[in-house]
């Protein structure tokens, strides 16, 4: 997430009855008290955002969430091969790009405006830049040869980064199709900016490390490597850590955020990758999707219950860096206050947001205070002044 400044400096009473603000069908162009305020009064308002033809869509489920830098649009991938975005002022759903040929992950909203860019999930592993406009490829970024796992968009710059089961991490200026530079490294599925965009970060399940690149000397070993090993929550009750899904810095550039497929994430020290805390989700469900790099067993099809779907990461950071949140398996969303004491680096969540379903992924509008989660359907979160 690039490091933005967050409109939140009016009252909270301009936020309407609705949970939406003045706009009847928006959200009020500025939100927001104190975000420690407004934190519990959270609803989800997915009936309003609701596309057409959404009830006839049970089977296709979101893969990824991604905030244009404005706040103003919001960009879906899906499982049923398109991405979508919805218009956050108007509370619409503004557009469906398709990509039934190649199919459509890690979508995200590249600086160009009106352009998109995302990886591929069949016939092969490019990475694709797309023109919102008239649903055109500009360029195609070639070079992969085994899934494409994750991308992360410098904050202010049109480079980009991208990681694959082929185990190298690629460095793509979006002016150019071709590479400016490439990482080999075991099982570097998962890579982050920092918010300066001076540094990167990229995370290794396998070798349960993270290592810290200086971008303008990347081709020379990491500054950093964060041994995660150690930090294992094995040992505690009930908290097996599994598959890492998510690498995010805070907008601070103090924190990292790595999250987990088990039953807690990882908030861990920026400079000197120290464990700050577990986030712990107790016995709440674990959203049940796969962790960068994973797959499903060769006996189960895509048509079976047992069958899961990728996840670009079910937590986030608020765009302060002070709360993390988290889904859950039919369960609330855990909202986790960094602030706060943990016994034994053991975090309990500060608040739990009520929502009878499940959060495979979310994300935080850098803009307003305001959040989506989806699952089979997009979820949008809005400070409620009557709720608590």
């Amino acid at each position: 997430m690039a490091s933005t400044p967050m409109e939140i400096d009016s009252p909270i009473h301009q936020i309407g009855a609705n949970g939406l603000g003045g706009k009847a069908n928006g959200i009020p162009t500025s939100t927001t008290a104190k975000l420690s305020e407004m934190m519990p009064l959270y609803r989800p308002t997915k009936k309003l955002f609701r596309r057409e033809a959404e009830a006839t869509r049970s089977s296709s489920s979101i893969l990824s969430l991604d905030f244009d830098n404005e706040g103003g649009l919001l960009l879906t991938s899906e499982s049923d091969n398109s991405m979508q975005i919805y218009n956050i002022k108007d509370g619409k759903h503004h557009k469906s790009l398709l990509s039934q040929k190649y199919g459509a992950n890690h979508a995200m909203f590249a600086h160009a405006t009106g352009t998109v860019i995302h990886s591929s999930t069949k016939i092969n592993h490019t990475i694709r830049y797309l023109s919102m406009h008239d649903n055109s490829y500009l360029r195609y970024f070639e070079g992969h040869e085994q899934n494409v796992t994750c991308l992360s968009l410098h904050p202010g710059q049109d480079n980009f980064l991208s990681c694959s089961e082929d185990n190298t991490v690629q460095i793509w200026d979006a002016s150019t199709k071709n590479a400016v530079g490439k990482l080999l490294l075991n099982s570097a599925y998962l890579a982050a900016w920092d918010p300066s965009g001076n540094v990167f970060a990229v995370a290794s399940p396998a070798a349960q490390a993270i290592l810290l690149y200086d971008f303008r000397n990347f081709d020379k070993e990491p500054f950093s490597t964060f041994d995660m090993l150690p930090n294992s929550p094995d040992t505690l009750p009930n908290s097996p850590s599994k598959g890492w899904n998510k690498l995010e810095f805070s907008n601070d550039g103090k924190s990292i955020l790595l999250g987990s497929t088990g039953r807690c994430h990882y908030l861990v020290d920026a400079f000197d990758g120290h464990l700050k805390a577990f986030l712990h989700r107790g016995d709440k469900g674990v959203v049940r999707r796969l962790g960068a790099g994973d797959h499903n067993p060769d006996y189960v099809d895509s048509h079976s219950s047992d069958f899961l779907q990728p996840s670009t990461g079910d937590c986030c950071f608020s765009p302060d860096g002070r709360y993390v949140l988290s889904g859950c398996r039919g369960k609330d969303i855990l909202v986790w206050d960094t602030l706060a004491a943990a016994q034994d680096k053991d975090l309990k969540p500060s608040h739990e947001l009520e929502y009878k379903g499940d959060s495979a992924v979310i994300a935080f509008n850098p803009r307003y205070n305001f959040f989506a989660t989806g699952d089979k359907e997009v979820v949008f979160w809005v400070p409620d002044p009557h709720a608590g």
